[in-house]
């Protein structure tokens, strides 16, 4: 089963014989078997019928809700799993403060590893002295994790790292992408429009992997409470946030997509990427997904995206044994 990516503005999907059928202006878009399908992202203006509705969630495939620069809207998905202990257990250990710093730490000790690998395997040819700062600061934070006593000063220490990780990332792009720092809300340069898309398809991705195995994916515990805000599935996104940049400069530096796929728009998107920049980028992340992994606690080959369903279990049995943690799955 894949997902299904939908940016044809006007589009409609409907249901016929048991196949998934996307259709703009009379023509036959997409018509394969919906048992295929595990999940529809929709972009924009793109409807869906009754029957398709149905389709999909009688077989558990979730329909995202996406604006069409790429901006979640919402998630239909089916009735909540039956695992009310485990939910219970969630809920009584997230109220824990030890146990929530310890998941809180494994969460970030992961992110940081991965932005300190990528930035060393980028940084092999290039031998930028001011890139290997970067990471020498990445690893002094890493050495410090243990140390951190609450959530909020984990929080202060991941922040620093993952600004010295953006200041030796940004080095590894052309002046032409006139790219200096992370920034979102709006996006204001290419490179931020495009890692701001990639965050939010793997935030729906965590999103689905821990609701999948039955946790409830607004309790986290690196990240805050909040209404509305996932933020159980933006904790298992942190690990998985360096698998994104990696996909970005590689859609960057090799051509994919280019800055004449960006053109200015309005305030509240000043940086817009056209529909041919939104499908390659599609493309390299689904491509990026389907790479295999041994997964370490698994020792077994996996592909991307079923290893991020692997780590939610992770954190479900973590919860069961009442055992704080979280390991990484380190990624060369």
């Amino acid at each position: 089963m894949h997902p299904l990516y939908l940016i044809q503005q006007g589009a409609k999907i409907r249901i016929t014989n048991r196949r998934l059928q996307v259709e703009l202006d009379s023509e036959i878009l997409v018509n394969v078997p919906v048992s295929h399908i595990s999940q529809v992202v929709l972009f924009g203006n793109i409807s869906l019928t009754t029957p398709a509705i149905a389709a999909l969630l009688d077989q558990g495939s979730e329909v995202v809700f996406l604006k069409r620069a790429g901006e979640f809207r919402g998630r239909l998905t089916g009735s909540l799993t039956p695992h009310v202990p485990l939910r219970r257990a969630q809920y009584a250990m997230s109220g824990k403060p030890d146990f929530a710093l310890e998941m809180a730490k494994g969460f970030a000790t992961a992110k940081l590893k991965h932005m300190r690998v990528l930035l060393l395997r980028h940084n092999r040819s290039n031998g930028d002295g001011e890139i290997e700062k970067c990471v020498q600061q990445i690893r002094a934070a890493l050495d410090s994790i243990p140390n951190k006593t609450s959530v909020s000063g984990l929080l202060g220490l991941e922040g620093s790292a993952s600004a010295a990780y953006f200041r030796g990332f940004r080095r590894l792009f052309g002046q032409e992408w006139n790219f200096r720092d992370r920034n979102r809300r709006p996006p204001r340069d290419p490179v931020n429009v495009l890692l701001s898309f990639g965050y939010t398809l793997l935030t729906q991705l965590a999103t689905s992997a821990v609701q999948t195995c039955g946790l409830d994916p607004y309790a986290g515990f690196l990240h805050e409470l909040a209404y509305n805000r996932p933020a159980l599935g933006l904790d298992l996104a942190e690990e998985f946030r360096p698998v994104i940049d990696g996909v970005v400069l590689w859609c960057c530096n090799s051509g994919a997509i280019t800055p004449a796929n960006f053109s200015p728009g309005p305030a509240e998107r000043p940086v817009v990427l056209d529909d041919a920049g939104r499908r390659s980028f599609l493309a390299a992340y689904e491509k990026r997904l389907e790479q295999r992994f041994t997964h370490p606690g698994r020792g077994m080959q996996f592909p991307l995206r079923q290893c991020v369903y692997e780590q939610a279990r992770q954190i479900a049995s973590r919860i069961m044994d009442d055992s704080p943690g979280y390991e990484g799955m380190g990624f060369k």
